[in-house]
């Protein structure tokens, strides 16, 4: 099994409902829940002209590979409603793979841990509250240093 941080987003619809109806798709892919984080409201990122995100991070197992994960996931989206905006808009859910395990993957997919993870607050804040001394592979600092830095 495979120890995977996840981070749930929505600010489109019923914020909450998206983000409980990912959780059940996501156990009915085989994916295993161990922590989950407080819900956070949060200010949207990159584009800002849009409604707060309510974001979640979660801690789970699972025997899914990095790219099936991927798969799975963006299954998962689009059974949601999901779909293409424009970059960094607004979404019904939003679910990116912060880590899994301590692999470092860089490839045309997917990118692990994700690469911009470490410069938003909406990441670490709930990543913070389930997993706070997780070291990045890469930065090599735990999750809370990060976010003490931010």
């Amino acid at each position: 099994m495979h120890k995977v941080y996840l981070l749930l987003g929505s600010n489109l619809g019923d914020r909450n409902k998206n983000i409980e109806l990912a959780i059940s798709e996501l156990k009915d892919c085989g994916v295993i829940i161990s922590k989950m984080s407080s819900l956070y409201n949060t200010k949207p990122w990159g584009y800002t002209e849009q409604p707060d995100f309510l974001n979640q991070a979660i801690e789970c197992l699972t025997i899914l590979e990095p790219l099936k994960l991927l798969r799975e996931i963006k299954k998962i989206e689009k059974n949601l409603g999901r779909t293409d905006t424009i970059k960094y808009g607004p979404r019904i859910i939003d679910i990116d793979i912060i880590f899994y395990n301590d692999l470092i993957l860089k490839s045309k997919e997917l990118i692990i841990p994700h690469p911009l993870m470490h410069e938003r607050y909406f990441v670490l804040k709930p990543l913070s509250e389930i997993a706070p001394d997780f070291v990045h592979p890469e930065i090599g600092l735990t999750v809370q240093k990060l976010l003490e830095k931010l």
